[in-house]
């Protein structure tokens, strides 16, 4: 009987090892997954090493939006050896972003960025390039095509973005980042 017993307790416990196993999955496949920032890129917003949540479940409900912070898959022309780039979302599919002397802008409307850290963004000197775009590459001018992002860090002078891999394309984004959770102190939402 004393056998039966805890033959019994330890198949519960494997059970609930394995439920939780499967629990944790599938919330990392469908739900939530925790990213680490490797870089300045998105300095002051976040710094390398802080810890994010993305919300892998947002998009399939709702609209990705200027202003959002997104995960996405390393760019074919990103070249380097993250995986996961964390960029804010700048233009949208179907808009006209143009870089010009350090300032974007949207449908020729120069578009407000609190989030940008320190100086002035200084002019990339290669064109955008990619697929995403609908015009010819030209330095400082790209009409996003449907499915794509134009993204930027937003510490722009220490940031490989849209401006020399072009725009992403939709299915490489992993989900939007909402929450910093490391380091505790400076847990809150983004």
């Amino acid at each position: 009987r004393g056998l039966q017993s805890t033959l019994r307790t330890l198949v519960e416990w494997v059970a609930v090892a394995v439920g939780a196993l499967a629990v944790a999955l599938l919330i990392k496949g469908f739900l939530l997954q925790a990213f680490y920032i490797p870089s300045e890129s998105m300095l002051t917003t976040l710094h390398v090493d802080d810890r994010v949540l993305v919300n892998k479940l947002n998009y399939r409900f709702g609209d990705i939006e200027r202003g959002d912070v997104i995960v996405f898959e390393r760019p074919p022309g990103a070249g380097g050896q993250i995986d996961d780039f964390i960029k804010r979302v700048i233009a949208l599919p179907g808009e006209t972003v143009t870089l010009v002397n350090g300032q974007v802008f949207i449908d020729d409307v120069l578009l407000d960025e609190p989030y940008v850290e320190g100086a002035p963004t200084e002019p990339i000197v290669a064109a955008i390039t990619g697929l995403g775009c609908t015009n010819t590459p030209e330095p400082d001018r790209c009409t996003v095509a449907e499915g794509w992002y134009f993204v930027m860090g937003d510490n722009r002078n220490s940031s490989i973005d849209s401006r020399s891999f072009g725009p992403i394309d939709e299915d490489t984004i992993a989900g939007r980042a909402f929450l910093k959770v490391w380091p505790l102190s400076d847990l809150g939402f983004l």
